[in-house]
C-alpha cells in the first residue's frame, strides 16, 4: 500500500504485491481441507512454545539486566550517564534491524538454524563484553549482542504461528511469552544483585553461561517447525536440521492422512521483506501505534533507575526490586489478554458465520479479524494512558513508594496487553511469513524506542517526570485514530489487496 497520506487509487508497490501473492500460494498448499493444522499433540505444542519462549528470554533480559549497572558502567568507563544511555539506544537500534535478516532467513530455511546462528553470535558478544575495557568496545559489542539476541523474539512468535491456529492463539500467549515477561521482571533484580556483590563484568559472564545452556538445549532438543520446511509437521526436516537426539533415529515415513504438505522452494534471503510490510497501509498503522506504546515503555524503563536514585536514594538492589512490578504486570497480562483474545475471536466468528474447528486454521478472507482483535486493544491503550499519567505525578510528588509500585504494575499490565494484541494481529494478517511480520514489528518499535530512550532523560530534566508522562499519554491518545482507522476500514483494505478468493489460510 501507499503511505497513509497518499491520495488517489490505493495500489501496493509491485514488490509488496508479489510477496502477498507468494504468501497466498503458500497458504493454499499448506494443507488439505481435512488435514490438521499441526500434527503435534497439545502437550508437545505447549512444551515447544515454552522452549521457544525461554529462548526469547535473552533479548529482554539482556536489555533490562543492564539498567541497574548503568551508573557503575559510567564510572568504570569514565563517561557521563548520557553517553552510557547511548549504549541503550544503540542496543535498541540494532535490536530493531537484526530480526529483518534472521526473520527472513528463518521463514525460508527454518527456525532451528536461525536459532543456532543467533545464539552463537550472542555467546561471542557476551564473552567480549565481559572482557572489554573501554567505552568504544562496550558500544560495539552491545550492538553485536543486540544482533544475536533480538532474533529470538521473532523466532518465538513464528514458532507459535507455526503450530497454533488463530482461534486458539490467545490461550497459548501465556506459554509463548513467558520468557519475554520474565526478562523485564527478573533482569533488573539479577543485574542489581550481581553488580552490587560481584561487579558489572559478572553480568556479562552470567549471560554467557545462560546463552551456552540455551544453545545446547536448542541443538539437542528443539525440532524444526517452519511450515515452509516441514508443513504441518508431517514432512521430516533434513537430517542436518533435526535435533541431535533425533538425528540418528530412522527417518519417519509420512502417512496419507498427515502428509498433506510439501516443503516450499527456498526463497533468497531478503532482509527488506520486513521493511516492505511497512509499506502496506494497514500494517503501517498497526506498527506505528505499537511502536508508540513501546517507546513510552522504553522511556519509563531507562529513566526509572535515575529517577529512583534521585527521588528515593536507592541502591542498585533496591532499584532492581522496583522493576519487579512492571515485569509482574506484563506476566499477568499475558493470561488475561489471552483469554480475552480467544473469547472475542469466538464471539465475532459466531456473529460473522465463521465456523471454528479444532486444529484447523480459519479462513479470514471473509472475516473481519481486525475488529475481533482491536476491540480488546483500544480500551487497554486508553486505560494505560491514564495510569501512566498517574505514575508520573506520584513519582514527581515523591509520595510513598507504594504509589509508583502500584501504578507501574497496573500500567505495565495494560500496556503489555495492548502491545500483545497488536503483535498477534500482525501475525494473523501475515501468517505466511510470521517471523518477517514480527521482525517488521521490532524494526519500527525499536527504532522509535531508541529515539524515546535518548530523549527521555533530557525531557525529564527540563519538565519533570510528571509532565513527561502527560506528554507520553497525550501522544498515545492523539495517535489512537490509527487503531480506529484499522478497526473501521482495515477489513476493506485487506479485501482490496488480496481479493476475497485469494485469501486461503
Amino acid at each position: 500500500m501507499g503511505s497513509p497520506s497518499m491520495e488517489g487509487p490505493e495500489k501496493p508497490p509491485m514488490s509488496t504485491t508479489e510477496d502477498l501473492k507468494n504468501d497466498v500460494e503458500k497458504n493454499r498448499s499448506d494443507a488439505s481441507p481435512d488435514a490438521p493444522y499441526s500434527i503435534l499433540s497439545e502437550r508437545k505444542k505447549v512444551c515447544l512454545m515454552i522452549t521457544a519462549s525461554f529462548a526469547g528470554l535473552i533479548s529482554p533480559l539482556s536489555s533490562t539486566v543492564y539498567f541497574p549497572a548503568l551508573t557503575s558502567l559510567a564510572d568504570a568507563m569514565h563517561v557521563s550517564a548520557t553517553r552510557i544511555n547511548l549504549t541503550v539506544m544503540m542496543y535498541l537500534i540494532f535490536q530493531g534491524i537484526a530480526p529483518s535478516f534472521i526473520g527472513s532467513f528463518s521463514d525460508t530455511h527454518g527456525r532451528r538454524p536461525a536459532y543456532l546462528i543467533s545464539f552463537v553470535i550472542y555467546l561471542g558478544a557476551n564473552i567480549g563484553l565481559a572482557l572489554q575495557t573501554n567505552y568504544a568496545a562496550l558500544m560495539v559489542l552491545r550492538c553485536l549482542q543486540a544482533c544475536g539476541s533480538s532474533g529470538t523474539i521473532a523466532l518465538g512468535s513464528a514458532v507459535v504461528a507455526d503450530v497454533s491456529t488463530r482461534a486458539e492463539r490467545g490461550k497459548y500467549i501465556g506459554y509463548a511469552s513467558m520468557g519475554l515477561t520474565l526478562g523485564p521482571a527478573l533482569g533488573p533484580v539479577i543485574g542489581g544483585l550481581i553488580d552490587h556483590f560481584c561487579g558489572w563484568r559478572w553480568i556479562f559472564w552470567f549471560l554467557t553461561i545462560l546463552s551456552g545452556v540455551f544453545l545446547a538445549a536448542i541443538a539437542l532438543f528443539l525440532p524444526e517447525t517452519c511450515r515452509a520446511v516441514v508443513g504441518n509437521g508431517s514432512i521430516p526436516a533434513a537430517r542436518w536440521n533435526r535435533p541431535i537426539f533425533s538425528a540418528l533415529a530412522p527417518k519417519p515415513t509420512p502417512t496419507t492422512t498427515t502428509a498433506t504438505t510439501a516443503p516450499q522452494r527456498p526463497k533468497r534471503l531478503n532482509p527488506l521483506r520486513s521493511a516492505r510490510l511497512v509499506l502496506d497501509k494497514e500494517n503501517a498503522l498497526i506498527l506505528i501505534y505499537g511502536a508508540l506504546l513501546y517507546a513510552g515503555m522504553a522511556a519509563v524503563l531507562t529513566t526509572l533507575t535515575t529517577t529512583l536514585a534521585t527521588h528515593y536514594h536507592f541502591n542498585t538492589i533496591q532499584i532492581g526490586l522496583c522493576y519487579l512490578p512492571m515485569g509482574l504486570g506484563s506476566l499477568t497480562s499475558r493470561y488475561t489478554v489471552g483469554f480475552l483474545l480467544d473469547r472475542t475471536f469466538r464471539r465475532h466468528a459466531h456473529a460473522q458465520g465463521l465456523s471454528i474447528i479444532k486444529n484447523q486454521q480459519q479462513e479470514i478472507g471473509a472475516f473481519d479479524i481486525e475488529r475481533a482483535r482491536l476491540v480488546v486493544t483500544i480500551p487497554l491503550a486508553y486505560a494505560a494512558a491514564l495510569v501512566f499519567v498517574a505514575y508520573g505525578w506520584v513519582m514527581q510528588s515523591r509520595v510513598s513508594l507504594a504509589g509508583p509500585v502500584v501504578t507501574l504494575f497496573v500500567g505495565s499490565h495494560l500496556l503489555t496487553g495492548a502491545f500483545t494484541t497488536l503483535s498477534t494481529l500482525m501475525v494473523d494478517l501475515n501468517r505466511g511469513s510470521p517471523a518477517t511480520a514480527v521482525a517488521a514489528n521490532n524494526l519500527v518499535r525499536c527504532l522509535l524506542g531508541a529515539g524515546a530512550t535518548a530523549a527521555a532523560a533530557p525531557v525529564i530534566e527540563a519538565i519533570g517526570v510528571g509532565w513527561m508522562a502527560v506528554v507520553m499519554a497525550a501522544v498515545w491518545v492523539v495517535a489512537s485514530p490509527c487503531l480506529w482507522a484499522v478497526y473501521y476500514w482495515g477489513f476493506e483494505w485487506r479485501k482490496r489487496i488480496k481479493g476475497m478468493e485469494g485469501e486461503r489460510e
